[in-house]
């Protein structure tokens, strides 16, 4: 019964996030917002919404490792199945934006500062403060780089629909009902999952949470890579990623000091540093292909088995 609450959790939490920035970003072109600012906050916040609910809650019921795992695992699948899909399916990508020189201190920053913050094994409420200062930081950093296509990324068909304010009103309210209610369940459900195999929270968060809630970076990278959109696919990954190592582990730290056990899960949590390394070495290759694409979906396979590993 528990795996079918998760799914059904899950699925919830993903459409109800589809909701809230699908109706967010009409209420923008309603009134003339340009489509830069909507991809730079809407769309790039609003694809790590599944992961900033599910870890916001699990914070509140005093789960760090699920709070944590997710992001990391989050990160891992972003990085790993997602470009490497993207890199396998797409025939050619060729970035209009210096994604090294413009983006890859964005890319490892976060994560850098997530090992000096947590490596005394608690992230504090002003260390989650300072997180999310630096996801204005970024923020501003977008604003102000006029060279980021992010256009690309919002819906034209939207700015052609009619707008109602009732109907955006209740789908918003949908929206918001399906995420926190979707997180809420799926937390719970996961815990009991982990009760059930015997395992840590923190394996079923890596394998099953981040997973679930890394689905809308998948979708929106997958329908890039159809149309060779390389800028929308790295940037969509390194604007997720930095959202998941800011806003995410910084909500979760402020509504509870979270707790990160490095000795015990260093292999996810190194891992998540060398796909990250590897990422900023690819921008600066400029190795948007598939040979790169099959060795991001090995480092995956890796993962998911040392999971499996620890399920046993």
């Amino acid at each position: 019964m528990e795996y079918i609450i998760f799914i059904v959790s899950m699925a919830a939490l993903i459409y109800g996030a589809d909701f809230v920035i699908e109706e967010s970003e009409k209420i923008a072109l309603h009134y003339k917002i340009s489509s830069f600012v909507i991809g730079a906050t809407v769309v790039a916040l609003g694809t790590s919404l599944p992961e900033m609910a599910a870890s916001i809650v699990a914070s509140m019921h005093h789960k760090s490792d699920l709070a944590v795992s997710n992001v990391i695992g989050s990160n891992i699948f972003n990085i790993a199945l997602v470009l490497g899909v993207a890199f396998l399916i797409a025939r050619k990508l060729t970035p209009k934006r210096d994604m090294f020189a413009d983006d890859s201190a964005w890319a490892l920053f976060p994560i850098m500062v997530f090992l000096v913050v947590g490596y005394d094994g608690t992230i504090s409420r002003f260390e989650g403060l300072v997180y999310v200062a630096m996801m204005g930081a970024y923020l501003m950093f977008l604003f102000n780089n006029a060279s980021f296509v992010l256009e690309e990324e919002v819906d034209e068909d939207l700015a052609k629909e009619p707008f109602d304010w009732t109907k955006t009103g209740l789908l918003l309210l949908v929206g918001f009902v399906l995420v926190v209610g979707g997180a809420n369940f799926a937390v719970e459900s996961a815990s009991q999952i982990a009760r059930s195999f015997g395992v840590s929270e923190w394996v079923i968060g890596l394998l099953l949470v981040a997973m679930g809630t890394s689905l809308p970076e998948l979708a929106v990278s997958i329908q890039a890579a159809k149309k060779g959109n390389a800028d929308m696919i790295i940037g969509n990954i390194i604007g997720s990623n930095v959202a998941n190592f800011t806003m995410v582990i910084g909500l979760a730290a402020i509504v509870n000091p979270l707790k990160v056990d490095f000795s015990a899960n260093a292999f996810d949590i190194m891992t998540a540093l060398i796909l990250t390394v590897m990422l900023v070495f690819v921008t600066a290759n400029k190795l948007y292909n598939r040979s790169t694409g099959i060795v991001f979906l090995l480092m995956m396979a890796l993962v998911v088995e040392n999971s499996f590993a620890a399920l046993k």
